[in-house]
């Protein structure tokens, strides 16, 4: 008996020692600290700095007042509704951002011309401004210790850009990728339809900025690498104001002027007005009677609904396809705007059919050829 329990204490001893051996070696706290340090984002931003986050953020502010179009962007992706902790007003209103964001009014908490001490009030683990504000604001928050992050969207291939870092930001580059297939798609399809168009048959077109500020009406021709000029050249137009001695930012240019180009359509726009006066006041100008566009009906207002669609907001690749079937509306009878808007909100925003056709498609007025 004593020689049987022996036996078996040995075979217990021997099965304790194994399973000792098997088990896995306790980790160390520090070892069990180093496996949870999450991993860095390094990314370069417009201004070509390298931005370094220790961790994905997770109180994003959207500062400055040109911040619109960035608000815009970062509300085509779903993890804007829980990292973004505070924005900045924008001076075009913020309507828009009540129909996507259910706390809007939680989160704009911040004077559109807000500095880094109201700003540090959110707590903020990133900060987002427009590369434009740079030089206004930039140096001051920068000394929050905050890493900041400028972008620009000023351009197809800007915008682009800016959604690849956003998709990294937010770490899901696969709905950036979404985004941007959307857009070239769409551009893929205006760009091998005017690629069958000679020069000669292009129409010379004029984009103009009507402003009355200050109480003095102007007319404002955009630069030429920006959005406005880049639309009208994909879109199969011949731009008639690239000679001119132009700046990196609207340039004032007179009517006599504009009678000297004499193009066979004007776009314009008006983004703190009626462009419909606009026109009116463009059209009864005696220096513009004998215009081609004026004779021919051919002054088209920008489409807009909550705000004008040829701004470098997401919104620009309607206007694209709006100024394509304006350039060449024989090439584009398969395009529907109306469709395009129920598209365009519905993929990138997720809004229902009847939210857009309730509370978008009202806001939209196209006088010179109504919504087909």
């Amino acid at each position: 008996m004593k020689t049987l329990l022996r036996f078996t204490f040995i075979l217990f001893s021997l099965s304790a020692m194994l399973l000792s051996a098997c088990a896995p070696a306790p980790q160390t706290p520090a070892a069990t600290e180093e496996a949870a340090q999450p991993t860095p984002i390094v990314l370069e931003d417009d201004l070509g700095r390298t931005v370094t986050l220790e961790a994905p953020p997770s109180r994003i502010v959207i500062a400055g007042f040109a911040n619109l179009m960035l608000v815009d962007e970062a509300y085509l992706f779903p993890e804007a509704l829980t990292k973004v902790a505070a924005i900045a007003k924008s001076g075009q209103g913020n309507d828009f951002l009540y129909l996507v964001e259910p706390k809007a009014d939680e989160k704009l908490v911040l004077e559109g011309d807000a500095g880094p001490e109201q700003i540090a009030t959110v707590n903020p683990d990133l900060i987002i401004i427009k590369d434009s504000m740079a030089k206004k604001l930039g140096a001051a928050v920068e000394g929050l210790g905050v890493p900041v992050v400028y972008l620009s969207s000023e351009t197809p291939e800007g915008f682009f850009q800016d959604i690849q870092r956003f998709g990294v930001i937010f770490q899901n580059e696969a709905r950036a990728q979404e985004i941007i297939s959307f857009y070239q798609e769409r551009m893929q399809h205006i760009e091998d339809a005017v690629s069958k168009v000679a020069d000669d048959d292009k129409p010379s077109v004029l984009f103009l900025q009507y402003s009355t500020k200050g109480g003095e009406i102007s007319y404002n021709v955009p630069p030429a690498d920006w959005m406005q000029t880049t639309m009208l050249k994909l879109a199969g137009g011949a731009p008639v104001w690239l000679d001119a001695e132009l700046g990196s930012r609207w340039t004032v240019v007179g009517l006599e002027q504009v009678a000297v180009w004499n193009p066979e359509q004007i776009y314009i726009v008006d983004y703190f007005g009626d462009t419909n006066e606009a026109i009116k006041d463009l059209q009864g100008n005696p220096l513009t009677q004998s215009l081609q566009a004026v004779q021919n009906s051919q002054i088209f207002a920008v489409p807009r609904d909550f705000y004008s669609w040829d701004q470098p907001d997401p919104r620009w690749i309607l206007c694209l396809t709006w100024m394509a079937t304006q350039t060449h509306p024989d090439l584009f009878t398969d395009l529907e705007m109306e469709n395009e808007v129920y598209d365009f909100y519905g993929s990138l925003y997720n809004l229902d059919k009847s939210v857009v056709s309730e509370q978008i498609l009202p806001l939209i007025t196209l006088p010179a050829t109504p919504l087909r």
